[in-house]
């Protein structure tokens, strides 16, 4: 992370180091807001039409209301000028969070939209598909909801937080967080399909508590192919033949061991040339 440059907040140039949440803050406090992470690269800003159509779910679905400095069509402008700000080069990661201000639980000081908008310089693995698949497991502890909030990229992220530092403690590379029916959510930073036995491409519908990724969204609409959204046991995961996560920032990337369970990378490598993800850098 940046320990110098710049970071906006609500439109206005910030120095790295200063601070500006405070100790009343509805996001701190109760987790009250989302974020949205993205590629830009030379300006571009990968899949902008499908993270724009994302936010503004997320703001009708958290009762949101727009201030008048807030338009989302100003965030690629503003989002370039913080990486030309901050003397970025090439490739930037981008996140933006949204949260509601200050205020207690049951008075907010109002319900518009502040905003954080942070730039990383970043080497973007878009263009690779890898030889070496991800080695993950299962999350034993916490469970993800299925709820009509569980689709959002929420700054309630306390179930992801812990399963990423449990997947570091045990050295894998990610880990696959359930569902409060003990049944396949997603990981802690992407979404997950599986390819059965019979050459199914399967991925948790959003009812299972899932978040509504990005690549998740561009593959079930582009990939050509048929991609079932259902729901997945830990069984049938286990018993797949394939497994590949993907993510905005990192795109697809294949698992090549569950716990001790061995996986191919045929079709998801296929999938990978189809998107011409390679192009994307």
């Amino acid at each position: 992370m940046l320990k110098e440059g710049y970071f906006i907040y609500n439109g206005k140039f910030i120095p790295a180091e200063e601070s500006v949440i405070s100790p009343d803050n509805r996001s701190f406090r109760y987790g009250d807001g989302f974020f949205e992470t993205m590629l830009c690269n030379k300006g571009n800003i990968n899949f902008w039409e499908y993270h724009k159509d994302r936010v503004n779910g997320s703001i009708l679905k958290l009762h949101f209301e727009k201030a008048n400095l807030f338009s989302i069509d100003n965030l690629p402008f503003l989002i370039n000028k913080l990486i030309h700000k901050n003397k970025i080069k090439a490739a930037a990661r981008i996140r933006i969070n949204f949260f509601r201000g200050d205020g207690g639980l049951f008075d907010a000081t109002n319900n518009h939209i502040n905003f954080i908008i942070q730039a990383w310089p970043i080497q973007p693995t878009f263009h690779i598909f890898k030889d070496n698949g991800l080695q993950v497991d299962v999350f034993p502890d916490g469970r993800k909801a299925c709820d009509c909030f569980s689709a959002i990229k929420s700054n309630n992220y306390l179930t992801y937080a812990m399963a990423a530092m449990w997947a570091k403690e045990n050295k894998w590379n990610d880990a696959i967080v359930l569902n409060q029916h003990n049944r396949v959510a997603d990981t802690t930073i992407a979404n997950l399909f599986i390819v059965d036995k019979k050459g199914t491409i399967i991925t948790p519908k959003l009812s299972e508590g899932c978040v509504n990724g990005i690549l998740r969204r561009h593959i079930i609409e582009k990939a050509g192919r048929e991609i079932q959204e259902a729901s997945i046991t830990v069984e049938e995961l286990l018993n797949a033949s394939e497994v590949f996560l993907t993510n905005a920032i990192k795109g697809i990337m294949w698992v090549e061991h569950v716990g001790n369970q061995k996986y191919s990378n045929q079709v998801c490598k296929a999938i990978y040339m189809q998107l011409g993800l390679h192009h994307y850098i």
